[in-house]
C-alpha cells in the first residue's frame, strides 16, 4: 500500500473512531431523554387512572369529565392494572396482566419503572381512603422508537458519507504533501551509474524532504568520488605502467642485438635501472591511490580533535622525517573546545595533510614548513606554507588532476597522485582546498565547516 493511501486510511480510521464516539454519545443522550419522557407519560397515566377509579367520588363532575378525557387519550398498546392489598385486580373486567412478584416489588419500592423488550412499564403505590393500591401502566413508545430508528439510519448514512469524504480529502492532502517526495523519486530514477555527477534539486527549506535530498546528494558525491578514484586507478595503471615497461623492454632488446663493451653494458644497465626506479615509483603511487580508494569507500567518521591531530603530525615529521622543520602555529583558538572537534576519518585526513606537507618539504629543498591552525565558531582552517619554487598561475587549477606535474616541478621525483587524492579526501569531509602564492613559496588552505554542519555525514 502506498504511503498516501496508508496515511489517508489511518486518518479516516481515527476520524471514524472519534465520529463514532460522538454519534454514539448523541444517540444515547437522545435515547435516554426519549425513554425518560415516555416514563413520565406512563407515570401521568397511572395518576389519571387513580383519579378516575379511586377518587371519582371526591372530585367535581367537571373535573371528573376532564379526567375521563385525559384517560381516553391512550398510549399505544397501553395496559393499566390497579391491585389491592391482596393483589386482586380493582378493575373487575380486567384480567391480571402482571405477576404477583411484580406487584409486590412495586408495593415495596413504592415507585418502579422498567422495560420488558420494547414495552415500558411504570408502577406506583397509591394510598387512598379506600385502601392502598398498586397501579401499573405499560405501553409501547411506537412513535419515539420509529424516530430513534430513523435517527440511527441517518447517523449511519452520515457516518459512511463523512468517513468516505474524509478518506478522499485525506488522500488528496497526503498526495499533495508527498508530491515533493514523488518529484524526488522521479529525479532519483533518472540517475544511473553514468550520471553520478547529476544532483537532485534541494528546495532550500528545513523540512525532512529537503534533508533527504541533501543527504542523497551527499551520498551521490561520495559514490561519484569513489567511482572516479577507481576509474582513475584503472586508467592510470594501464597508462603509467606501460611506458616504463616498454622502455625497459626496448633497451634490453637493443642490448641483445650485438655484443657490446663493458662500459656500454654498464650504461645500458644504468638506463634500465633508472626506468625500473620510475616503474617502482609509479607502482608505489598506484598502490597509494588504491589504498586511499579503499579507505575512502569505507570511511567511518569519528570525532577528532583537530589540534591534537596537528600535534601528532608535528611529532611524526619532526622525529622521523624533517628534524625540527615543521613549525606549528595556533593562530586562533576557540573558547569552546567543542569547536575543535571534526567528524572525519582520521587515517584519511592524515594522508591528506601528509601529502601537502611532504610536497612542501620536497619542493622547498627541505626548508621549514609552517602549519597554522585557525578555529572560530563557523569554520576550521589549516594553512600549510612553504618557501619553495611556487606554482605558476596557469597550473594552479591543474595540480589536482591525477598524475599531473607542473613543468617547473618535473625535476623532482613524484607521480602527481598526492594532490589528487588529497582533494578527494577534503571534499569527502565537506571541506575546500585552495592554493595561493606566498612569495616565495605556496600556501595550501584547507577550510572545513564547523561540527554541526558535519554531523549529517
Amino acid at each position: 500500500m502506498k504511503i498516501k493511501n496508508k496515511l489517508a486510511l489511518n486518518f479516516s480510521l481515527i476520524t471514524a473512531g472519534i465520529l463514532l464516539v460522538i454519534l454514539s454519545a448523541i444517540f444515547l443522550v437522545f435515547y435516554s431523554f426519549v425513554r425518560n419522557d415516555f416514563y413520565g407519560h406512563l407515570n401521568d397515566r397511572a395518576k389519571v387512572a387513580a383519579q378516575l377509579y379511586l377518587e371519582a367520588d371526591e372530585i367535581s363532575t367537571d373535573s371528573l369529565g376532564h379526567v375521563r378525557e385525559r384517560y381516553l387519550a391512550k398510549l399505544p398498546e397501553e395496559h393499566i392494572g390497579i391491585y389491592n392489598e391482596h393483589n386482586e385486580s380493582f378493575l373487575a373486567h380486567k384480567h391480571s396482566y402482571w405477576t404477583d412478584k411484580v406487584i409486590d416489588r412495586v408495593r415495596s419500592k413504592e415507585h418502579l419503572q422498567f422495560a420488558d423488550g420494547n414495552r415500558q412499564t411504570v408502577g406506583i403505590y397509591y394510598r387512598d381512603n379506600q385502601g392502598n393500591f398498586v397501579i401499573l401502566v405499560s405501553a409501547i413508545d411506537i412513535g419515539n422508537n420509529e424516530q430513534l430508528l430513523d435517527m440511527a439510519r441517518i447517523m449511519f448514512v452520515a457516518f459512511i458519507i463523512i468517513n468516505g469524504g474524509v478518506f478522499f480529502i485525506g488522500r488528496w492532502f497526503a498526495q499533495r504533501s508527498l508530491s515533493p517526495i514523488n518529484d524526488l523519486i522521479r529525479q532519483m530514477q533518472r540517475i544511473t551509474v553514468n550520471d553520478l555527477h547529476v544532483r537532485v534539486h534541494e528546495s532550500g527549506g528545513k523540512d525532512e524532504i529537503t534533508e533527504l535530498a541533501r543527504n542523497f546528494n551527499r551520498l551521490l558525491e561520495h559514490l561519484y568520488n569513489a567511482f572516479e578514484l577507481q576509474q582513475t586507478f584503472v586508467t592510470n595503471a594501464s597508462h603509467e605502467l606501460r611506458t616504463p615497461v616498454t622502455s625497459i623492454m626496448g633497451e634490453i632488446e637493443v642490448g641483445l642485438n650485438k655484443e657490446r663493451s663493458v662500459i656500454e653494458y654498464r650504461q645500458l644497465l644504468m638506463s634500465v635501472l633508472s626506468d625500473a626506479e620510475n616503474l617502482n615509483d609509479t607502482i608505489s603511487s598506484l598502490m597509494e591511490l588504491a589504498q586511499s580508494d579503499m579507505e575512502y569507500t569505507r570511511a567511518k567518521l569519528t570525532p577528532v580533535m583537530i589540534d591534537e591531530l596537528i600535534w601528532e603530525i608535528h611529532y611524526y615529521w619532526n622525529n622521523k622525517k624533517a628534524k625540527g622543520k615543521l613549525i606549528v602555529e595556533m593562530q586562533q583558538m576557540p573558547e569552546d573546545a567543542n569547536h575543535l572537534v571534526m567528524m572525519v576519518s582520521k587515517p584519511l585526513l592524515i594522508i591528506a595533510l601528509n601529502n601537502i606537507i611532504g610536497n612542501a618539504f620536497k619542493f622547498s629543498g627541505g626548508q621549514p614548513v609552517v602549519c597554522a591552525l585557525t578555529v572560530d565558531d563557523s569554520f576550521i582552517k589549516i594553512d600549510i606554507r612553504d618557501s619553495g619554487i611556487g606554482i605558476p598561475d596557469e597550473d594552479v587549477n591543474k595540480i589536482f588532476n591525477s598524475f599531473y606535474r607542473s613543468p617547473n616541478g618535473r625535476n623532482f621525483k613524484g607521480s602527481g597522485i598526492g594532490l589528487y587524492v588529497t582533494q578527494k579526501i577534503i571534499q569527502l569531509f565537506g571541506g575546500t582546498i585552495t592554493v595561493s602564492p606566498a612569495h616565495p613559496g605556496t600556501i595550501f588552505s584547507l577550510t572545513f565547516p564547523q561540527q554541526e554542519n558535519l554531523m549529517s555525514f
